[in-house]
Parts: structure tokens; sequence; C-alpha cells
């Protein structure tokens, strides 16, 4: 699957990687990445709507987390999916009567198209579930071989079951491998048992072991997109499986960080990590981040609910891709928050105040700015802090002040501002 143009972005001297970042499942703070080199992970979109700010929290969180990496000289492999077969994609495209690959195709454009607008940087692999059906494939193989996944035999009350779905057993992967329910996303029993069906869980499907074992592949239905699973008999992956198989094949084991947003956590994070420890032995991730849902008069945003702000139609209004991602960064990336209207006309005026700083003389030399801001992201990617430091060169400049060259000493090149603000924040004045 093609990804979207990546904007150059400008080769700022290096600095030592110090990111301490918040790791979800350990519940503290720990190192990510080496001197020398990182690993990434994000899940990507289930493509059946347009990209939301909440989307577009969530890559820009951890496109900001790729920028200080390289920055701080790391080499970083990163990878994203598209789940371009799934339940949801399906029920759209038949409530609207699209074929689902139309569906799908037409709303990975867009978001590649926002993601662009947005600067982003394109991930090194992006692929579509759709591609990976034979590593799936291979994968849940495996799995029964080892006795961690089973078929269930169609519920004779449910006319559209079907014999031959794999689930993968919670309990037998408990026992077998170092990974636990609960480990991954650090959400209690109760928690779990809550939002599990919410997201695509079926803790009451009948012949099942265990409420909490999730779908590897789900034989072929009527009316359906199906694939041929060899053994397995025709039919599609399931949801968690996928993002295991493209990361066990595309970065180490473990990588350094799997990202997404909060909602992610579990079960998709909890059970990603299950099957890849099942299969090799291995951990997933290193850590497991997760950027914050962001709302709409303090509801999340949701397709269900229908409560969307999109990052195209404000585009089409004529707001600047800049301004909705200084709004993004003047949130840390673990906070839920709610947009307003008001709020995004203050990103936009704080753009426009260090636009204007930009084009004063004082403000051509940046290695001081540059050593503020990678300090504040160093603290678990701490954007806001970040924007206080821009928004202190900008006043300084406005009074005349010229700004020192004090962290030049020791760097063999001078980034301007307009590249440190590019290169590590992704703003583009």
């Amino acid at each position: 699957m093609r990804s979207w143009p990546t904007t150059d972005i400008p080769q700022l001297p290096v600095l030592p990687n110090a990111l301490r970042i918040w790791d979800t499942a350990s519940g503290a703070l720990q190192p990510a990445g080496t001197q020398q080199e990182a690993s990434l992970y994000v899940c990507g979109i289930t493509p059946y709507d347009a990209t939301h700010l909440g989307h577009a929290n969530t890559y820009v969180s951890f496109d900001l987390l790729l920028r200080y990496w390289r920055a701080s000289g790391l080499k970083v492999s990163y990878v994203q999916n598209v789940t371009d077969v799934d339940d949801p994609l399906l029920e759209r495209a038949e409530a609207t009567g699209v074929d689902w690959r139309e569906l799908a195709e037409s709303q990975t454009d867009l978001f590649r198209a926002d993601m662009e607008a947005l600067n982003v940087i394109a991930p090194d692999h992006y692929l579509g579930a759709t591609e990976t059906v034979d590593w799936v494939v291979d994968a849940v193989s495996t799995l029964i071989d080892k006795g961690v996944a089973y078929r269930v035999p169609a519920d004779p009350k449910d006319d559209l079951s079907v014999d031959g779905d794999v689930y993968f057993s919670v309990d037998t992967a408990e026992a077998q491998t170092s990974w636990t329910l609960g480990s991954v996303g650090g959400l209690s029993l109760e928690d779990m048992t809550e939002v599990f069906p919410e997201r695509g869980g079926d803790p009451q499907r009948p012949g099942k072991r265990n409420p909490f074992d999730p779908l590897l592949w789900r034989a072929a239905r009527e009316g359906e997109p199906v694939w041929d699973g060899g053994q397995l008999g025709p039919g599609r992956p399931g949801w968690h499986i996928e993002c295991s198989c493209i990361a066990r094949r595309l970065l180490p084991a473990p990588f350094s960080v799997q990202g997404g947003g909060a909602d992610l956590r579990f079960p998709h994070h909890e059970f990603s990590a299950a099957h890849a420890t099942a299969v090799d032995g291995k951990p997933l991730a290193e850590a497991f981040l997760h950027a914050g849902m962001v709302g709409l008069d303090g509801v999340k945003m949701s397709k269900s609910l229908g409560n969307l702000v999109l990052v195209s139609q404000l585009r089409r209004r004529g707001v600047e891709p800049v301004a909705i991602r200084a709004l993004l960064l003047s949130h840390h990336y673990r906070t839920d928050w709610s947009f307003t209207e008001e709020e995004l006309g203050q990103a936009q005026a704080r753009v426009e105040g260090w636009r204007s700083a930009l084009g004063q003389p004082a403000a051509a030399q940046g290695s001081a700015l540059y050593a503020q801001l990678h300090d504040a992201l160093s603290d678990d990617l701490n954007a806001p802090a970040a924007l206080l430091h821009v928004d202190a060169w900008a006043e300084r400049v406005h009074n005349g002040e010229t700004e020192g060259d004090a962290a030049a000493s020791d760097q063999t090149v001078e980034p301007t501002v307009a590249e440190v603000l590019n290169g590590l924040l992704g703003l583009v004045l």
C-alpha cells in the first residue's frame, strides 16, 4: 500500500537521546530507544470514515516521538498498518451501498491527504491487512499447532454462525508464556469485562473456552470477503493478529514502542502482544504508549456518536493545518481534552505570533531554542512545555532582544529557528 509524501525534514544537529516516556504496561516512566536505533509501530485507521481530531491527535503525537528520535541521531524503523477489512468497514459499505474496497481506498486517500497537510512523517512501511493475510495464516496455524488456538463450532441458535472460527486461548497462553491478561493494557478485570464487548469482543459466543478469548480467523460467511486460509479454511483475519504479524515481519522482537490511542490499550494491544508472544516466546514491544482521547463538548469523539470534528472539514473552512497541529501539540499526548472553537482560534493566533517573530532579524539563530525544546520533549514528550519556550522566544524577539548562541559552541551546524520548529515539532510557519 502506498504511503503519503513526506516533505524534506531539516537535518538538525544531534543531541543525546534523553527521552523517558510513560509505559502503560509498567505504569512508569522509562527510557525509549537506544543511542543508536529505535523502532515504532503505530496502529492505523480502519478506513470507513474520515480522519477526525482524535485520529490526528494520535498520529501527531507519535510523529513527535519520531522527530525526537531522529534529532537524537537514532536510526528509526517505523511501521503503520491500515485495517482495510473489518466488520465496521463492511457494515458501513453495506449501509451506504458502496463496495467495501472502494470505501476503504477513498477514506485511506483522505487520511493520506490529512497526514500530508499536518506534516506527519510517513512510515517506512505502510501495509493494509489485505496485503498480509498469508502472514496471518502462518501465525494462526502456528498457534493451533502449539495448542494456543482452537476452533469453535457453529452456534445452532445463530443462523449466521458457521463452523471453523478460530479463537485464541487466554488460559493456555497464560500457562505457556510470560504474558498474562491485563499485563499490557493495565486495566482491571472489571474494566476489561465492561469494554471488551464495546470494542469488538464477543464474550457470549457459545463454544468459547474463556469469555475473553479473541477471534483469530473468521470462517467464510456468505457475502463477506474471503481468502484462502490453507488448513484454516477460507475466511479472513481477526483484528489483533493483524498487527502482531506485521510487526513481527518488519520490526525487531521486541521493538521499542507500540503506539496508538488510549482506546487500543484493551483489547487490541493486549491481545496483539499476547499473540506475538505465544507464537515465538518474545515480548511484542518494550513500551506501550497511548495518546489521550479528544472530545467535543466533553464527550469523546466517535463515529458511532457522530460528534466528529474532521480535519478535512477544518481545512475546507480555511483553517491552516499548522494551526491544527499547534492546537494538538498544546495538549500533552496522554491527556484527554475537548475541542472548542475558541481554543482553535487561540492556536491560530499563536501561530501568527510565531510567524511574525520569525520574520525579525533577531530570530535567525535557533540553537538555544533547540536545546530548550529537546529538553522539554525529553520529559515524556512534553509538547505543551515546548510550545511555551516557543512563546517565550517570540516574545523576546518582539521585544527586540537578540537571541544568543550559547548552545551552538559544540555544534558543527547552527540551525535556524524555522529549521528547529519544523524538524523537531513539525511546525512549518
